[in-house]
């Protein structure tokens, strides 16, 4: 298969994290850089950059020195935590330090259960099914639109109880929040229109948890209400965030496991032909996508005490990129890294990050990724990627800007 992303140069700067070699060949970036050292002192961004499997997955356990906390240290000394959309993201879990952090996630996951997601496996499948006629002769679908985007939205959205008719303001909404949260430096826009995003998802939640307080659902929304009651009641304005972040992060990942990978398929069609053949290696595709492509590059945190990572002292207070799509592809960790192998046992990446601050939608992303890449394997045997590939200008998010493909059937 003919390699359809952008050339660039060899000689990218390796202070420079938006540069085109970074954002377009991740792999090719950080190898250059994990080879001058995996634990890297950005000059640019003035951190330390982090490449090497062993150093960022020490560097994910220690989260007594190392902080999640976006809104504190070094990173929210300019963040205007008085607007509604900083308001709101800064409830968010996932940005939290224990204790806080291990209560309100504590809160999410009584609700999110591994049993609840398993139930979930027919309608994703039943959903699945419905999506593949609107790929089929088509000299080009848009595969972001017709499917990339719009299984993962519909199955969060029905989780959550989030009504049909509403899903094109979530859709709209969580574009606009990617600008912000993934920082998408080509947006000058993205701090306006992030603010009205959250405003329109906040208006739009709200009712829907008011609701539920009076009325009970089977659905994530009660659930969440339900174990807040159990434990230490939160407000409304608590229970809106939960939702908001757990909407977001539980289809805008997942859209790019599917994206990328139909482009990493691509590139090894004969790892597509092999899950064809024997779908049963569906269950372990997903994982080695995530290995080889995950959508979520990195990760940051700052030091709130000295350690030691690497061999390089981080002192208090130094910002610290955790880059786990580096990780991924360590050749002292992994054999042929470079290369798809939906066979590869055991594939202990670090896509959902480690520790206490793992991914809480794993399950739920690999479940709707196994089912996706089979039931397409079964219904096109090949697919041809039809343009060269834009990837987003971010340093820690790996999403495409479109995915036109022409499915071939049997």
């Amino acid at each position: 298969m003919a390699d359809l992303r952008l050339p660039v140069p060899e000689t990218a700067d390796l202070d420079d994290l938006m540069c085109a070699e970074a954002v377009d060949r991740p792999s090719d970036f950080y190898r250059r850089m994990r080879d001058v050292h995996p634990v890297y002192w950005n000059k640019r961004w003035n951190g330390w950059v982090v490449t090497g499997y062993a150093e960022v997955l020490a560097g994910f356990r220690d989260h007594s020195r190392l902080s999640s906390d976006r809104f504190a240290g070094p990173f929210g000394k300019d963040l205007k935590t008085s607007s509604d959309l900083f308001s709101v993201l800064s409830k968010f879990f996932v940005w939290k330090d224990p204790p806080e952090h291990t209560h309100m996630r504590g809160l999410v996951q009584k609700a999110f259960t591994p049993r609840s997601i398993e139930r979930l496996r027919p309608r994703i499948r039943q959903l699945t099914r419905s999506l593949i006629p609107g790929l089929r002769d088509k000299p080009s679908a848009d595969f972001l639109a017709r499917f990339a985007f719009t299984l993962p939205l519909a199955v969060i959205a029905e989780y959550l109880g989030v009504p049909a008719e509403e899903r094109e303001v979530v859709r709209n909404c969580s574009q606009e929040l990617a600008a912000v949260i993934f920082g998408q430096r080509n947006d000058p826009a993205r701090m306006s229109n992030g603010e009205r995003a959250m405003h329109d998802l906040v208006e739009l939640i709200r009712p829907l948890v008011q609701r539920r307080r009076r009325d009970p659902r089977e659905d994530l929304i009660t659930g969440m209400i339900h174990a807040a009651g159990r434990t230490e009641p939160r407000s409304d304005n608590d229970i809106v965030a939960h939702v908001i972040a757990v909407l977001f992060a539980g289809h805008e990942t997942t859209t790019n496991l599917l994206a990328n990978g139909i482009v990493a398929f691509d590139q090894f069609p004969g790892q597509w032909r092999l899950l064809g053949e024997h779908p049963q290696l569906a269950r372990t595709a997903p994982d080695e996508i995530l290995r080889f492509d995950c959508p979520v590059r990195a990760q940051a945190r700052w030091a709130k005490h000295p350690l030691d990572l690497g061999g390089r002292r981080i002192a208090q207070g130094d910002r610290v990129l955790l880059v786990q799509y580096a990780a991924n592809r360590d050749p002292a960790f992994f054999e042929h890294p470079d290369h798809v192998d939906i066979t590869r046992s055991p594939n202990r990446h670090l896509a959902f990050g480690h520790g206490i601050h793992t991914c809480l939608g794993a399950a739920l992303a690999r479940v709707e990724a196994e089912i996706a890449f089979e039931e397409l394997a079964r219904a096109f045997p090949e697919y041809t990627v039809d343009h060269e590939l834009h990837y987003q200008p971010t340093v820690t998010s790996r999403s495409l800007s479109r995915l036109h493909v022409t499915f071939h059937e049997a």
